[in-house]
């Protein structure tokens, strides 16, 4: 079994977006055996079906993401379109340009906590911490 070099501590809290959008997000910081400076960002959009739990090298930008509930277009020259379940990795050619579609992620983007699960392990990222459930949200009717 392979061991985490990638760790958040404590427990992380969705908290609604400064725009005042129906999105929700939060920010964890990650230590890493190599002294990275790197960082966890979520967002999930309960209107949209959009999730998106992306690692980030501050000094880089996304080098690891993944998105559900939103097509892609790759960057490559054959510019294909994958599914609105994709991941994003870094690479020297295209950066986070390119994606493809995970076999590993089978949670649905209506349960953002188990799909964050598959997300740490996948991408090897042990929380040691808890997962709050995502605030409820209310839509404001204008009148």
């Amino acid at each position: 079994m392979r061991t985490s070099q990638k760790k958040i501590i404590g427990d992380i809290e969705w908290l609604e977006d400064e725009d005042h959008s129906p999105s929700v997000e939060f920010r964890a910081e990650v230590k890493s055996e190599k002294g990275w400076p790197l960082f966890v960002k979520g967002s999930y959009n309960s209107l949209a079906m959009a999730l998106t739990y992306a690692l980030i090298l501050q000094t880089d930008g996304r080098i690891y993401g993944l998105d559900l509930g939103k097509g892609h277009i790759n960057q490559s020259p054959q510019r294909i379109q994958v599914g609105e379940k994709h991941k994003h990795r870094w690479t020297e050619q295209y950066r986070d340009k390119n994606a493809y579609v995970p076999e590993d992620i089978t949670a649905p983007v209506s349960d953002p906590l188990a799909v964050w699960s598959q997300f740490c392990t996948e991408s090897s990222i042990e929380h040691d911490g808890e997962m709050k459930p995502l605030p409820s949200t209310q839509q404001e009717l204008f009148l």
